[in-house]
Order: structure tokens, then sequence, then C-alpha cells
């Protein structure tokens, strides 16, 4: 499919068919411009509009001899069913990898050592007691202070009705508790900061907890009860059994997405200047779509799929208003550091899944990952393949570093945790600038209004992570939700002037 400038459209508008321009080529973008395709049928063209040379955005997936490397995301949730239900339309159902349960578990880093979570914590408190009271994780008085969840009263919401992950969790269940599992849980998700973390964005699950149980530890409790199996009550950290990822790589998905588009519907290396409300006398659009290089592109309707700072960008002349609420979305920055061993290497190999890190510990990294634990094929048996994440909101300067000194702190940080001291056979450095949108106290409030706004305008549609989710099946959704209700608006707009 071409893709012809404004010019010489104004007589025929209503002959030619109709076209959608989705901009940004991540899997948001992605996941919308397949369901448009699934749902236009022969009535309208798609046109996905990248900036870079390649598609995936921050999936990015490398074969290196025997090694499978994932320099983005390794896996997505299974609980939320949008990106498993994509991958079994699109045929990669047997691709569909589960993790090694054998070995799940999480570790937190704790006076430089690696130790277990309390069997049963999630994210931000306990559903078994005995198993918290029992850990080293925290001191006596810690784990004191998080017993008076058990007899506070219901917390209301402040003045402006949100409230930072941090004032939850130390209110509810003490500093230690923020300090030493939640910060650095929910920072292993987000890079974030809990101070300025949106409670009701990130983890609405735990003010509702609140709201109808009173005490969040008694809520946990009767949530494990009702799964009615001790293995639900016994997940502990970031829930890893319910994630899943693809046998051969993330990048999978992208591909087979891209394979399913039209011919000449992807155009790479095409970075989009605005997105300005078209002058419909002059060519019928609604939309004038402007590439950085002059080139204007007619749109009956765009889905903007871009980080939320640049759609401001873009938007300024469309909405200058919804541009500012945009922009004012920050991201933080992080890298991966992918290393691999021999495990004659390895003094101890680990038995887990990955590890947590708390900012008191002072490292210069927020995370590890073990890959060949945590799923199959990843890298050969007498190896040991893993994933180190760097920077985020916490730490800026780290990111800020060059690769070699990244690996070299990566290392280092092996060196005092898990006494490596050899030099590793692999190494890869992916680095994701302003790549996670941070969900700030009074998310909704913007996101409310910047969704009011953008549904004032005919013929566009937000997506993509900084809205609803950061996960792989939150894009999928927001992507589809997007397509769907631009097909629909077309289908609309085809019926009223039929």
């Amino acid at each position: 499919m071409g893709t012809p400038p404004v010019t010489g459209h104004g007589t025929d508008a209503r002959r030619r068919r109709a076209r959608l321009v989705v901009v940004g080529g991540g899997i948001t973008g992605l996941a919308a411009a397949n369901r448009a395709v699934e749902r236009g049928g022969v009535d309208a063209d798609v046109l996905l509009l990248e900036a870079g040379e390649r598609l995936g955005g921050v999936i990015s997936t490398e074969r290196r001899g025997p090694f499978l490397l994932e320099g983005g995301p390794d896996s997505f949730i299974s609980e939320k069913p949008e990106a498993i239900e994509l991958c079994r339309r699109i045929g990669l159902e047997d691709q569909l990898l589960p993790t090694n349960d054998a070995n799940r578990r999480t570790l937190i880093v704790r006076g430089g050592r690696l130790i277990p979570l309390p069997d049963g914590f999630q994210l931000l408190g306990p559903t078994r007691i005995l198993p918290f009271l029992r850990s080293p994780v925290l001191s006596w008085r810690g784990k004191l202070a998080a017993a008076k969840d058990l007899l506070l009263p219901r917390g209301g919401p402040p003045p402006d009705g949100d409230e930072s992950l941090a004032s939850f969790v130390r209110r509810r269940l003490g500093t230690e508790v923020l300090e030493r599992l939640a910060q650095p849980l929910v920072g292993g998700i987000y890079t974030a900061d809990a101070e300025t973390l949106s409670l009701a964005t990130t983890m609405p699950r735990f003010l509702q907890l609140e709201r109808t149980h009173r005490s969040v530890i008694l809520g946990l409790r009767a949530q494990a009860r009702r799964a009615g199996t001790a293995a639900a009550a016994g997940t502990s950290g970031a829930r890893f059994g319910l994630f899943v990822t693809l046998r051969d790589g993330m990048a999978t998905l992208v591909s087979a997405l891209a394979a399913r588009l039209p011919e000449g519907t992807v155009r790479l290396d095409a970075a989009v200047r605005s997105i300005a409300p078209g002058r419909q006398a002059a060519h019928g659009s609604a939309w004038v779509v402007t590439l950085a290089s002059g080139e204007e592109i007619a749109a009956d309707a765009v889905v903007v799929a871009s980080p939320a700072p640049v759609a401001g960008r873009l938007l300024q002349e469309a909405d200058a208003a919804l541009g500012g609420l945009l922009q004012q979305i920050r991201c933080a920055s992080s890298a991966v550091v992918t290393l691999a061993f021999r495990r004659d290497q390895v003094p101890d190999p680990p038995r887990a899944f990955g590890f947590v890190v708390p900012g008191s510990e002072h490292r210069r990294v927020i995370a590890g990952s073990f890959t060949d634990v945590k799923y199959a094929g990843r890298a050969p048996a007498d190896t040991v393949l893993l994933r180190l994440f760097v920077g985020g909101a916490l730490q800026p300067e780290q990111f800020a570093l060059d690769d070699e000194a990244l690996v070299r702190g990566a290392c280092d940080e092996l060196g005092a945790l898990l006494g490596i001291a050899a030099e590793p056979v692999l190494t890869w450095v992916q680095r994701w600038p302003e790549s996670m949108p941070q969900y700030l106290v009074g998310h909704a409030r913007r996101v409310a209004e910047a969704g009011r706004r953008a549904a004032a305008l005919p013929g566009l549609a937000l997506a993509g992570n900084a809205y609803h989710g950061v996960g792989l099946a939150d894009c999928v959704r927001s992507g589809e939700a997007a397509a769907d209700a631009l097909v629909g608006y077309l289908d609309r707009r085809r019926s009223a002037s039929a």
C-alpha cells in the first residue's frame, strides 16, 4: 500500500478508502494495527509509522550461539488475558512457555546477603504469619510495626483523593516493610520511587483490601483462602509463577504481528513531527500526520501509540492543553545488563527466579533475574545466565554510565552477592531511555482529563503503557481498544455518508 501525500484527495474523498494511521511501532502500535486490519476488512487501509529502524519498542530478543537473550521484557502476566489471547489468535499458542516452578522463589538483599522472601509475601504484605515472623528480612521491631495493621482502623483518602504507595505502606505496615520489602518489590516492576508512586493506579488491589477488610493482612489472608490451595497462599514476591514467555523469545510476537499486516502497512524510519486536524475542504481528511521529512499524510483516524511525552509534543497543534497533560507524565530510564558465566565459576548457583535490592543496601543494581532458572532453553546446562537491572527513578546516575562501567558494576555486585570472581563469557547491555512511565500521585486525574480531551477530537485515540498499566498485556489491551474505537468511528462515519 502506498502512502501518497495529502494533496490529490479532495475531489474523490468519498470514493477513496479510509486510512487509519498508527503512530508508534512498539507492541501497543502493533496490536492496534493488527486489530484494525482484523476489523477493517477491505474498507480501510492501515498505515503504521515507526520512527526507528525496527519494530517492537523495548522488546528485543537476540540469539548468541546457544544463548537466547532478552534485552527488554522477558515474559508477560497470564492473569491478564489479553496477551495470551492475542498469541492464540495469531497462531503462537504452541510457543507459550510457563516458568520452571521447581525453584519458584524470590530473594532479597539484606546486609549484603541474598535471603528468601517470606513465603506468602505479596508485594506489600504477608498472607502467612509464621513465615513472616520467622524471616530475617525484618527486625522484630519491624515485624511488630507491621502487626499494627491488624488493629488499625480503615484509613480515609487524603484531601486530593490519591496517596503515595510509600504513605500507604508506612501507615499500615511500618517503615521497615516499606524500605525492606515494598519499595524494592514494586520498584523492580515500575523502576520508580514509592514516595511519589500513586497507590490508586499501581496497586489498587491493596487500597480495596483496606476498604473491604479494614486490615491489609486480613484481606490478603482472606484472598489466599479463597484461592483454595496452599500453593496460592505460598506464592512470593512478584508472583513469578503467573508469568509466561514465548519459547523462541519475546520478539516472536513482534515478528508474528508484523507478518500478519498487509504489504506496505509498515513504514520504518518515519519519525512524526506533528499530528494536526485536517483541512477538510482541501483534501477530505480529518487529520494530517506530518513527518520529520516534511511529508504530509492524510488520515481519517489516528492511534497515537508513542510514549506519552512524545505524544504530547505531537499533539500540541491539535490541543495544547492535551499536549501539556501528556508531557506531565514523566518517564524513567533503565538498562538491562545480561551476563553469562560457566557454572563452575559460580560458587553457589542460584536456585531462585531472581532478587530485588532495597535502596538502603546502596547497591548499583535494583534487581536481578536468573534467566536459566526461570525458563527452559535459555542457556546451556553448564552455564548460568543472569539479567541485572540498572537505573530507574532512584538511580539515574547509574544509567548515565557507559556500557563498560555498567558491566563492571554488575560484575562487582555479583561478586559481592554470589561470590562470582570470574569474568563473564558473555555480556550484553540494552539501554531504554525514558521508557518507563511513572504513575505519580494524581496520575488517574491526569489520565482521565487527557482521555476527555482526546475523546473530544473525532478520529483520535491514545494508547500505550503510560495510561492504564505498564505490562505487555496492558499494552495489548490498550492498543486493541484504541483500534476498536476508531474502526467503529470510521464505520459510523461511512454509514452516515452513504
